[in-house]
């Protein structure tokens, strides 16, 4: 039986309904109760708190430089990271198959059920509850924001990179979109034309699975750039 009290404790909120916490951190694949509707709500949680810090501290900065800025913190890496630091991975409920794959310490795993967390932190605490985490947790990244030296997103370092290159630009399909209205699951596919690998991305929204699979491209692509050298 895990410990959800210890992970209560390293969240900084004693949870009401410890039953949210539970099914914030069950995988699909342990069972059909599990993080994604959580994950969808906690997505934009997270958002809306990042969206409204960078609003009020750059009152000059235009649409575009905060899209980047809050992409640049809102990402998986970043996600993974806050995950691991609350040992996350100890916590999560897993099938057989993605336990035995490593699924506890995978980055895209470990971010959704950050945000299935942040979700659930919500529900059982209202904003206050979840803005003081994402604050806390965030902290470094929300600290070190610039609108002068914000790291653009996947999709869009993809397309420079392919450009600078002279190669024609990905293609971004929708492949699969699983669950009701309010609480879909996408998965898609980028394909770069001359390229044989197809690379694959899921998330809540449309556009977190395009920059998941542009990531997945990006690395492998510089990969490869590396190994011919």
């Amino acid at each position: 039986m895990r410990d959800y009290r210890r992970l209560g404790r390293a969240i900084d909120h004693e949870f009401r309904n410890p039953g949210l916490l539970e099914e914030a951190l069950t995988h699909r694949s342990a069972g059909a109760k599990n993080y994604e509707r959580l994950e969808f709500l906690g997505d934009s949680v997270l958002e809306l708190v990042v969206s409204d810090h960078l609003y009020r501290r750059f009152p000059g900065a235009h649409e575009g430089q905060l899209t980047r800025i809050r992409a640049s913190i809102v990402r998986e890496p970043t996600l993974a990271r806050v995950a691991r630091s609350l040992s996350l991975g100890r916590f999560l409920k897993l099938g057989g198959g993605e336990l035995k794959s490593g699924g506890f310490d995978r980055d895209s795993i470990l971010s959704d059920a950050l945000e299935a967390v942040i979700g659930a932190l919500y529900l059982d605490g209202g904003m206050p509850a979840a803005d003081a985490f994402i604050k806390t947790h965030f902290a470094d990244e929300l600290a070190a924001a610039n609108p002068e030296r914000v790291r653009k997103d996947p999709k869009t370092r993809l397309q420079e990179y392919l450009q600078g290159q002279a190669r024609a630009l990905p293609e971004y399909e929708v492949d699969e979109i699983r669950g009701a209205s309010h609480e879909q699951r996408f998965r898609v596919s980028c394909r770069i034309p001359g390229v044989e690998t197809v690379f694959r991305g899921e998330g809540s929204s449309k556009r977190k699975a395009e920059q998941r699979a542009a990531a997945t491209a990006l690395e492998t692509l510089a990969n490869v750039a590396v190994d011919s050298t």
